[in-house]
């Protein structure tokens, strides 16, 4: 919704001046920013191989304008604009819990609960406009003929729409994998996974205990993001000693971005040498090869092996000490790359 936070906790997270003036709708335009993920472990890795630069890994922000009530059918902006974020891999829904008069609420009284189900109504009526559509123009390749994939299709979307059409999420429908898969390239903002942020205050933040008002089922991290906007303009050593003065052992868009990593299901592997120590992302589940084509494509193709050793063991022991232990190991195309893994990718072009 308008005036939750979004638009200063994206200028935080990116450094990226928007405009966050207090009113509805002030943020009409796309903004993009890349942020970097936070691992502690490149510095080790770095100091162990004497790395003249370190370049961690990154994820790309988009910041929308807010959607209210009724948006479906033409209020406030609209929901046109959610094509500007069908392609994302998934979605960050902050939603307000702290109370500021002189922040203005589009529906009063400050509820996190019902603003979710609000957006999240908003979103299945979008989806829904979609896959009716889709079904419509399926229904009527059918009677020429039916397929098995045009069955599949079928089924899929039917699924989908009466979830959708009882104002739920498309991804709570019960689909297998074909029909998963099939859903997936519709780029349903309901079939996305969604990370909820809940902007609340500085002692709410600090709360170990605290218990999300969102209820089960949905992933929910509590946020200060006025403290984090003061946060992210200090130097390291004041940030550490504010955090420690609050009791944390991360900042909150630390816990944003480590979180929405790991909901994108995305690991890290690291190369390390004096040049320098860098982190690249692949999806979990990918092999070697796939790994090896993220740093050049030329790689992938001329893929032998690779040389993989742990973070932990790599800093310990440094390559070759690694070898001595037996702690490098020999990979071929199908060794699945672990989260955490340094790798040295043999290839011939």
């Amino acid at each position: 919704m308008p005036n939750v936070g979004k638009s200063t906790l994206f200028k935080t997270l990116t450094k990226k001046q928007v405009d966050c003036a207090n009113f509805p709708f002030c943020t009409i335009e796309p903004n993009v920013g890349v942020v970097e993920v936070p691992d502690e472990r490149m510095a080790l890795l770095a100091e162990r191989s004497k790395a003249r630069k370190i370049i961690p890994t990154a994820i790309e922000f988009v910041d929308i304008a807010g959607l209210v009530r009724g948006a479906h059918k033409g209020e406030g902006l609209g929901n046109k604009f959610l094509a500007n974020i069908r392609e994302v891999d998934m979605i960050v829904h902050v939603v307000r819990d702290f109370i500021d008069e002189n922040v203005h609420h589009t529906e009063g009284a400050i509820n996190p609960a019902r603003d979710v189900e609000t957006i999240e109504l908003e979103l299945a009526m979008s989806d829904l406009s979609i896959v009716d559509k889709r079904l419509d123009a399926l229904k009527g390749k059918m009677k020429i003929g039916k397929t098995k994939d045009t069955e599949l299709e079928l089924h899929s979307l039917e699924a989908v729409r009466d979830r959708l059409n009882d104002g739920k999420l498309a991804s709570s429908a019960e689909l297998n994998e074909e029909e998963t898969e099939f859903i997936a390239g519709l780029q349903l903002l309901t079939f996305k996974p969604i990370l909820y942020i809940v902007n609340v205050d500085e002692t709410a933040a600090a709360d170990k205990n605290w218990v999300s008002p969102l209820g089960e089922g949905r992933e929910a991290v509590p946020v200060s993001i006025k403290v984090e906007s003061d946060l992210v303009d200090m130097s390291k050593e004041e940030q550490r000693e504010f955090l420690d003065a609050l009791g944390w052992e991360e900042s909150g868009l630390d816990r944003i971005i480590k979180r929405s990593y790991k909901l994108l299901n995305l690991v890290t592997f690291f190369t390390s040498g004096e040049q320098e120590t860098r982190a690249w992302t692949v999806e979990g589940g990918s092999k070697a090869p796939t790994a090896a084509g993220k740093i050049h494509s030329d790689i992938e193709r001329g893929f032998i092996r690779a040389e993989v050793i742990f973070w932990s063991d790599f800093v310990e022991l440094g390559e070759s000490g690694a070898r001595d232990a037996g702690k490098l190991k020999i990979e071929g195309k199908d060794y699945i790359i672990k989260d955490g893994d340094v790798c040295h990718f043999r290839f011939a072009v």
